[in-house]
């Protein structure tokens, strides 16, 4: 009789496909505070997330932020425009001067953080006025307000794809923590029980791939047929 397809597993839920809240330290977003000075008291390892986090003790308060590189416990560190253009010290956009790279630039004014997150990465300030230009990690421009906050540096933990696993059970659990299915097998490889594409003398799919989109969930396998046709 076959088995469900991984996708119909994935959208049925459970335990393999869920990921394990109980192991992550929260949503991390800048602190809100406008103006503010912290220590930091540890660095934090995130199972969820490829970088580490640092918790800050913000004027009383303790607060988890993403770490940036070179950054060391009991370290001072700024927030708002009058700080210094030091690593980890949060900014709005319009105070930091031209080709100064960053990390964790919010979107919006005051939403704690939207883009250029994960380990190894930043962006780089390109030029200053009623609108800030940003290069991003891909090498796309990006126009952001003025307003809006970002943090010195580089994201720490760059180096963490450079180790190597071990043994293939270290990666599963890396996958887990991130809810990522562990592998992914090719549907012209399995066999004609388990995937529309299995099976022939070779592997092909052996009939057109293009499915309807009201098709049943085990045949919804392939490209799907466009919403409408893009006519020039």
């Amino acid at each position: 009789m076959g088995k469900n397809l991984r996708q119909q597993r994935r959208g049925r839920g459970g335990s393999q496909y869920r990921s394990p809240g109980h192991r992550h330290l929260g949503d991390i977003r800048m602190p809100h505070t406008k103006v503010g000075t912290g220590k930091i008291l540890d660095i934090l390892h995130a199972p969820g997330r490829t970088s580490p986090l640092a918790e800050v003790n913000l004027d009383g308060k303790i607060v988890k932020v993403i770490a940036a590189e070179g950054i060391q416990v009991g370290q001072q560190i700024q927030i708002g425009d009058a700080g210094a253009i030091a690593s980890g010290n949060v900014m709005a956009l319009g105070s930091i001067p031209e080709g100064t790279l960053i990390f964790n630039i919010e979107a919006r004014p005051g939403d704690g953080g939207k883009f250029v997150r994960s380990s190894g990465n930043a962006a780089a300030i390109v030029s200053r006025g009623e609108k800030v230009v940003v290069q991003m990690p891909s090498g796309a421009f990006k126009t952001f307000d003025p307003t809006c906050r970002a943090s010195i540096g580089i994201v720490a933990g760059g180096g963490h794809k450079e180790k190597p696993f071990g043994k293939s059970g270290a990666k599963f659990h890396a996958y887990r923590s991130k809810s990522k299915a562990y592998f992914k097998v090719r549907g012209v490889a399995m066999n004609p029980v388990d995937h529309p594409h299995g099976g022939g003398s070779h592997q092909h799919v052996g009939k057109p791939s293009t499915v309807g989109r009201n098709a049943p969930p085990g045949r919804k396998v392939g490209r799907l047929s466009p919403k409408r046709k893009l006519r020039m």
